[in-house]
């Protein structure tokens, strides 16, 4: 038998095997836990589960992941134009340092991360005296939950971002600025039309991760009820006090929001 008659047999033989592996991989890993979700959480009924739902500690918590959530995204969003104009469009010999700076929330644990601003903010870090003198306490509150959340998902904007501000150079810029286009015009007219579709990318990556954030959250939030619970630590506290179906129910708002996020990170992505 000739050689070039086995090779696209082999082939074929090859892309089946990996694409039955592939749909059993994520068989296993995604769809078995997900409809084990969907089960436990209507497993006494749809009134129960309306019921877990709508129980005050819930919604207090759904409300305080979204406000952390979208505050980090917009804080995120502007600093990371910024930090990625800047380091695409003005050459330093500091550049690549301060670049990989900023990918640190990318390299340790979410709860190092937790105990760095814990250590630094808490009753024994260097900042309390000065916030003791100005009368502002960090630790276990709402803006301590915002600020390690904007700290863990930092990168993630600046990271889509940057390679499309790399790859489009800055030729049609300085050519705007030759014709006496000021700054916001250029980013207006010229910057932002190639870099939205990244921009939106990053933001559905960075928002997805802000509203899962568990450990840097659980460190600094004190686990306090209906104050700086967000919908993880208050799926962790349902679990360990063996209300199964109350975490299981809360667990769905998540994977639902996750499903949403999926899909418009797949609209943007075909873009």
């Amino acid at each position: 038998m000739a050689f070039s008659n086995i090779l696209p047999r082999q082939i074929n033989y090859v892309k089946y095997i990996m694409l039955t592996l592939s749909m059993a991989f994520v068989f296993i890993m995604l769809v078995m836990p997900l409809s084990v979700i969907l089960h436990e959480a209507f497993k006494h009924g749809l009134l129960s589960y309306i019921a877990a739902l709508n129980n005050k500690f819930t919604l207090h918590a759904l409300k305080l992941t979204l406000l952390t959530a979208f505050t980090a995204v917009f804080c995120n969003t502007v600093f990371g134009l910024y930090a990625a104009w800047a380091l695409t469009r003005f050459q330093h010999k500091y550049n690549r340092l301060l670049s990989a700076v900023i990918n640190i929330p990318f390299t340790i644990s979410p709860v190092i991360a937790g105990l760095i601003f814990s250590m630094t903010f808490g009753r024994s870090g260097w900042v309390h005296p000065l916030l003791e003198i100005i009368h502002i306490k960090l630790l276990f509150t709402i803006t301590a939950v915002i600020l390690v959340t904007i700290f863990v998902t930092l990168p993630f904007i600046i990271q889509t971002v940057m390679p499309v501000l790399i790859a489009r150079g800055i030729q049609e810029e300085e050519a705007a600025s030759l014709m006496g286009a000021d700054g916001f015009t250029i980013f207006r007219k010229i910057t932002f039309p190639h870099i939205k579709w990244p921009l939106f990318y990053g933001i559905i990556l960075c928002a997805a991760r802000a509203m899962g954030e568990f450990g840097a959250v659980s460190v600094v939030s004190g686990h306090l009820q209906e104050k700086t619970n967000t919908l993880p630590l208050l799926i962790e506290i349902l679990y360990n006090d063996f209300q199964m179906s109350d975490a299981f129910a809360v667990s769905t708002i998540l994977v639902f929001l996750a499903l949403l996020l999926l899909l418009l990170k797949s609209f943007i992505a075909a873009k």
